[in-house]
């Protein structure tokens, strides 16, 4: 279903380039010359609120997490806000070898790699892109908003396996930033489906 909307808005927006291109007669140079129309879509308000909240969540929640690992690094005794109990404890997760790289990152670069980083700092990137590329409406940006939103659920997939059957806790900003992802690829799947159908409208439109 997915494959079929990305490959539908891969044909709409080729033939928008190749009608996009039209012919005019310019009286002053006596000549004519090509111009190009433009296509006005723009993504509907409730899809920016929600994004918007989802994103500033987000990176808010990353940003917290950051500081949870940041300071349990520097005293093992911290007890953050999310630690609840043994078996619930944010701060257990956030300072494992998975809270870091994704457990995967320091074993393929090396543990003083400078990609591997918490997982918060790249909660923090992912949000920020989410938040910024999601003001525009254009194909490329629409398409990777959605890949990232994929592997960005596959990711809490992954970590969600580790946290429930590996490390064994409940980890509640975990939960809460995998339920973001899940809210945004649901947001850009729609936003796929969306701007389809507008350009596919204005194309046909301009056609007739």
């Amino acid at each position: 279903m997915l494959w079929c909307v990305m490959t539908q808005l891969h044909v709409t927006l080729s033939r928008s380039q190749r009608m996009c291109a039209y012919v005019c007669v310019s009286p002053q140079l006596g000549h004519r010359v090509m111009a190009a129309p433009v296509l006005r879509v723009s993504t509907p308000r409730w899809e920016r609120i929600a994004r918007l909240l989802v994103c500033l969540i987000g990176i808010l929640l990353s940003l917290y997490a950051f500081h949870v690992e940041r300071e349990k690094a520097q005293d093992p005794s911290y007890t953050a806000m999310c630690d609840l109990s043994s078996s619930v404890s944010c701060s257990k997760v956030f300072s494992s070898r998975w809270g870091r790289g994704f457990g995967l990152l320091g074993s393929i670069f090396g543990n003083d790699s400078a990609l591997n980083q918490p997982n918060s700092v790249y909660g923090v990137v992912f949000y920020a892109f989410q938040l910024l590329l999601g003001l525009t409406v254009s194909a490329m940006a629409a398409l990777f908003l959605m890949t990232t939103s994929i592997l960005s659920v596959m990711g809490s997939l992954y970590l969600g396996y580790i946290l429930y059957f590996v490390l064994k806790d409940f980890c509640i900003i975990c939960i809460t930033t995998y339920a973001l992802n899940v809210i945004l690829f649901i947001l850009n799947y729609k936003r796929l489906v969306y701007l389809n159908e507008a350009w596919k409208q204005q194309l046909q439109t301009k056609q007739d």
